[in-house]
């Protein structure tokens, strides 16, 4: 990757570590504190040139838009997702359907060329529970669906501050039902990125609540079975889900007004019982990722509770890293994301039932 003379994205930060439970502040705890002093921190000589190139542009450069006005945020955000898009498309082949599913909004995302019937993915896009539909979800699929040469669904859910959980839930739990009625759950598998990991979790406490059977394998990417915590929400460096030094706190995000942060249908992680029925998991991050400890914390209440969790972390990489195709990171993560969901989900021919995805309005 070369010297210290040719390294460039460096980033001057405070780092603090703290004392932080993965899924609630113990007050009672005895403070446990270190203050390190600013110092500049070179990009990683492990990251390839091209990721080098994404993290000066993307994290030191336009990284994601965040502010109180949730229109402006929304706009910004999509024009960048519509670049990515258009980035993607010229890269992958695919075609795009825009239906409805159980009165969900979703975008089917298929291989151009004739992919695998047999099994289904369904995604759940990031955003922060606030924005990420439309393109935003396209640039989870796109890569997805090209390399695993397997159909991808992405719902486009409800979001705050229109909706409050378990808004998210009921609909993934919809546009689930329906995909039942086609093939079996053994078939299909979901997985996002960022709070689309999140709900991925909370889906299957809920799944697991209305009696619907668990699918035939997850994927959790950049965030977890938990509420953003750990060392990696206070020493991320350019991670979009908080300032580094500061951590995040999702305690007054709007979506979970009013929620139970103890109610394992909120963090999931939380309950062992819950965790030991998950299928299947794909846990992806990186060295850089604010969310890393959430993924960190996830794998291991998935070993701890005999559940088959497969972690990748690449080293230098950011939140939501994958959402740009160009680096080197990018593309070996989507072809471990293919593998991953063709070694786990069983054809829908052996399972009994078939048909076509149900496509709704």
């Amino acid at each position: 990757m070369g010297k210290a003379s040719v390294r460039c994205g460096l980033i001057m930060v405070t780092l603090s570590f703290a004392a932080a439970a993965a899924f609630a502040k113990d007050e009672a705890a005895p403070a446990a504190r270190v203050d390190v002093p600013a110092f500049s921190l070179p990009f990683s000589e492990f990251a390839s040139p091209s990721a080098r190139e994404w993290f000066v542009r993307r994290v030191l450069g336009d990284g994601p838009k965040l502010g109180p006005d949730i229109a402006r945020v929304r706009k910004e955000n999509e024009a960048v997702d519509m670049d990515r898009v258009a980035r993607m498309r010229a890269l992958f082949d695919v075609r795009i359907e825009r239906k409805t599913i159980a009165g969900v909004p979703v975008q089917i995302v298929s291989p151009a060329r004739k992919g695998d019937a047999t099994r289904t993915l369904v995604n759940l896009h990031g955003g922060g529970f606030l924005w990420g539909s439309g393109p935003g979800a396209l640039v989870e699929s796109i890569p997805i669906a090209a390399e695993s040469g397997i159909t991808v669904v992405a719902i486009d859910y409800r979001m705050a501050p229109e909706a409050r959980y378990p808004a998210a839930s009921e609909d993934v739990a919809a546009v689930y039902r329906a995909l039942l009625k086609a093939r079996p759950a053994g078939s299909i598998g979901i997985y996002g990125c960022s709070a689309g990991a999140m709900l991925t979790a909370e889906s299957m406490v809920w799944f697991q609540r209305h009696r619907l059977p668990a699918p035939g394998a997850i994927g959790m990417f950049c965030m977890g079975a938990t509420m953003p915590g750990g060392d990696s929400a206070y020493l991320s460096t350019g991670a979009s889900n908080g300032t580094p030094g500061k951590g995040f706190d999702f305690s007054a995000h709007p979506y979970f007004a009013g929620a139970d942060f103890r109610d394992a249908g909120v963090v999931p992680a939380s309950s062992d019982a819950v965790m030991a029925a998950f299928p299947p998991t794909l846990l992806i991050s990186g060295t850089r990722d604010g969310g890393l400890s959430s993924v960190l914390a996830t794998q291991s209440a998935l070993t701890r509770n005999g559940v088959e969790a497969r972690l990748h972390v690449w080293d230098g990489m950011w939140h939501s890293f994958m959402s740009d195709p160009e680096p080197r990171e990018s593309r070996e993560a989507y072809r471990v994301v293919a593998e991953f969901f063709k070694a786990h989900l069983r054809p829908a021919s052996a399972g009994g039932k078939r048909g076509a995805i149900s496509r709704g309005e």
